[in-house]
């Protein structure tokens, strides 16, 4: 596989690009799909990807306790539609059914432990400390919602949704030319009220993704180390470029 040109370059559709694929070649393949939540275009990604690829591990940028909820509206996927719940997560554990399924996310332990390690060493001011604190009460009580509603889901015929699906001026009727426009153009105005509102401070928002990506980095490199086949990682398209240089080791 590492001898052959990657699947992005051999694949004529305008959603499948570098912008949002990245293939890391090695013993063990691994490829970063970039997304945003629950849009058309990496809905569409993610399946075509991981429908070619039939990757052994499949890694999604979700905590752990959230997976049973995630393959419940896996499940609920109605023929070649489109999730009602879940979007491009729930798509994926669909489209890869054959695959091992690893939760990547915070918050678990080891994300736990760095966070703190780092607010101490870096002496951090104790309102960006309770910021930080308070981000990972609001993800913790997420994913034990997560938990409750897989339990509810399972346990009835009702499907329990976290969340209402975000709805974008573009759908899955369009075709992959116009969801492909759509997604570069909002991926785009989202950066530039980033960098508008970047500042030299580091901030809790920080700490805390910068925490995550490294936990997500010592995830696909354990997968990377113990799969048999190729591993295939769903996460939002900010992680994309700092996972794609520590997997590298840039």
């Amino acid at each position: 596989m590492t001898s052959e040109p990657s699947f992005v370059d051999r694949v004529d559709d305008p959603r499948i690009s570098p912008q949002f694929c990245r293939h890391l070649p090695g013993e063990t393949d691994v490829v970063l799909l970039g997304v945003v939540h629950d849009h058309p275009a990496s809905i569409a990604r993610v399946e075509l990807v991981l429908k070619h690829l039939e990757p052994d591990a499949l890694a999604l940028e979700l905590p752990a306790a959230a997976l049973p909820l995630y393959r419940t509206y896996a499940r609920d996927i109605e023929g070649d539609g489109p999730p009602r719940f879940g979007g491009e997560m729930a798509a994926a554990i669909s489209a890869a059914p054959e695959s091992d399924l690893v939760g990547i996310d915070a918050p678990n332990w080891s994300f736990v432990r760095r966070l703190a390690t780092r607010l101490l060493a870096d002496r951090v001011p104790a309102s960006t400390a309770r910021r930080v604190l308070s981000s990972l009460g609001g993800a913790t009580r997420t994913a034990l919602t997560c938990r409750v509603a897989a339990t509810v889901s399972n346990a009835t015929s009702m499907t329990v949704a976290c969340d209402d699906p975000i709805e974008y001026t573009c759908s899955h009727a369009d075709s992959p030319a116009t969801q492909a426009a759509h997604e570069r153009r909002h991926v785009s105005g989202v950066s530039a009220l980033l960098r508008h509102a970047g500042t030299d401070e580091p901030t809790a928002t920080a700490y805390r993704d910068e925490t995550r990506e490294a936990c997500m980095v010592d995830h696909l490199e354990s997968l990377r180390e113990d799969a048999t086949g190729s591993v295939v990682a769903v996460v939002g398209i900010d992680h994309l470029k700092p996972l794609e240089a520590a997997l590298s080791g840039e």
